[in-house]
């Protein structure tokens, strides 16, 4: 399986968001089992460093960046995703571009705590909970 993880998921993991934290963290393991192909947006990233950089340090909001690249693949954005993300049935633009990076990078689902902004995407939308179910007994 190949997802793209929405921003929310990665801050529940880094910001310890309860109480979520829990299965965000299981679907962070899947990645580092292998056992699914996890990308993040790289607009995710630039709004990851952004919101760290408020609270912390920047060498350990860089640190925690590095830690992120190392587990997960990037999704580009390009022009060709925002003009399709510009045109996207997703009405949030922000959601629309993580969508059309998504199907660039050929991923199948999308991993997020707000299942509903996605409504108009093509792909599958779980919440962690819903994909953690995918590999129970498997």
């Amino acid at each position: 399986m190949r997802v793209i993880v929405d921003t929310n998921v990665v801050l529940d993991v880094l910001l310890e968001r309860e109480p979520f934290v829990k299965d965000a963290v299981d679907v962070f393991c899947l990645v580092e089992q292998s056992r699914i192909d996890a990308f993040l947006c790289a607009a995710t990233i630039t709004k990851i460093d952004y919101l760290l950089t408020q609270s912390l340090p920047a060498s350990k909001a860089r640190e925690a960046l590095w830690r992120l690249i190392s587990l997960f693949e990037i999704a580009t954005v390009n022009r060709p995703v925002i003009e399709r993300a510009l045109g996207s049935k997703i009405p949030d633009f922000e959601d629309a571009v993580l969508d059309e990076a998504g199907q660039l990078a050929g991923v199948d689902s999308i991993v997020t705590r707000n299942t509903k902004d996605f409504a108009g995407s093509v792909l599958k939308i779980f919440d962690p909970t819903e994909l953690l179910a995918q590999f129970i007994n498997r």
